[in-house]
């Protein structure tokens, strides 16, 4: 049996930002626009006025003053209201993979390793690029890595879960390092159009290097236990499959085609569910609150984040304790609680634990305790 440790991590971050009063400019820009072109029918009561947003409500809500995305001309557009991503040849590096390029040759840089000594690369994430060859091979490819890929897709637990298949892999012997890779292209799946959730997401890439311990060549995150729940709910969905049907002629955009989600219920169950989980993930490891130097959890929402928090530590988390990004990426997915754990970790010490949590649709939840050496 083999330690398995995380020793490096990479996020790459897309240059162009949108601010919340960029946001809500432009999204008011086009409820202008539909409730004009829909004057009659709002007039008669067959539709409802469309309301405007506003920075308030934003901060509000979620606690995300900004988000960085692949396009923002398209989102800014009153009349397009989408990402206008570049269809790519073939032959052509995919947008995902480049993303996830980027982030695993800084994960591999960090922990001080190569191509070569990667054995496995996941590519895990809420929405995939296309249905096949899997995103993950065409990074190995582009890598240059022997050994296999696959994709992965548990929502915004994918990288949790990814961490755990790659650590039990690693705990068996059967490959020597992976690289569990989360492009997350969250700006083409969000439906910008509506006004409850039309500021939650953003772009990002995050990749983590786990290996055997004992072949660190540095400070390491020992990964000491991983604990992932699934439980079937329909309060967060995408229809957007590739089984997904051409609409007949006459019929209007299907919603239920973007990103969806009833806020309230989510809320509900979502964070017993959450909050129970790592309880009884830190049980079973013997950690106690006091014992918890770090909780990077996923970066949903604000308020989500501090109810958690208080429940793991049955206090008031300090900032240091807590480390919230969501401020400047808003909700990346899978990606977010990498972020804060790569951006968040090189200050703890020499045996200090903290834990990794990640939860969304599914409903999933995955945790991921981490103990410093070095």
């Amino acid at each position: 049996m083999h330690t398995p440790a995380i020793t490096g991590t990479g996020v790459f971050t897309p240059e162009n930002t949108i601010s919340n009063a960029e946001l809500v400019a432009a999204f008011n820009a086009y409820v202008d626009l539909y409730n004009a072109d829909h004057a009659a029918d709002i007039a008669a009561g067959r539709l409802a006025a469309k309301e405007y947003s506003s920075e308030e409500f934003i901060l509000k809500a979620s606690g995300i003053q900004q988000r960085y995305v692949i396009d923002k001309s398209g989102i800014l557009d009153p009349h397009v209201m989408h990402p206008l991503l570049e269809q790519r040849a073939d032959e052509a590096p995919s947008l995902m993979a480049e993303m996830g390029l980027d982030a695993a040759r800084k994960a591999l840089a960090e922990a001080g390793k190569t191509a070569t000594d990667v054995d496995l690369v996941i590519c895990a994430a809420s929405n995939m690029e296309r249905a096949y060859p899997a995103v993950a091979i065409e990074i190995q490819e582009l890598l240059g890595v022997q050994g296999f890929a696959f994709d992965m897709n548990v929502a915004c637990s994918s990288a949790t879960f990814g961490i755990q298949a790659a650590a039990d892999m690693i705990r068996s012997g059967s490959i020597r390092g992976a690289l569990v890779i989360n492009p997350e292209i969250c700006s083409a799946h969000l439906e910008w159009r509506d006004r409850d959730c039309h500021f939650i997401f953003g772009d990002v890439a995050t990749a983590t290097f786990i290996e055997r311990a004992k072949a660190a060549s540095g400070a390491f995150f020992e990964v000491k236990s991983t604990r992932c729940a699934t439980v079937f709910s329909n309060n967060i969905r995408n229809n957007n499959g590739y089984l997904r049907r051409s609409r007949p002629a006459g019929m209007a955009d299907r919603r239920d085609m973007q990103f969806m989600q009833n806020g309230r219920k989510v809320f509900k169950e979502v964070l017993p569910m959450v909050s129970d989980h790592i309880a009884a993930h830190m049980a079973a490891e013997g950690v106690a609150a006091d014992d918890l130097k770090r909780l990077w959890l996923h970066q949903a929402n604000k308020t989500m984040n501090d109810f958690i928090g208080r429940k793991v530590l049955s206090r008031t988390p300090k900032a240091h304790e807590q480390p919230n990004i969501l401020q400047d990426y808003a909700n990346t997915s899978s990606a977010g609680s990498i972020i804060a754990f790569s951006k968040y970790s090189s200050d703890l010490t020499e045996g200090d634990t903290g834990l990794i949590c990640s939860f969304g649709a599914g409903y999933s939840v995955g945790s991921v305790v981490l103990q410093r050496h070095g």
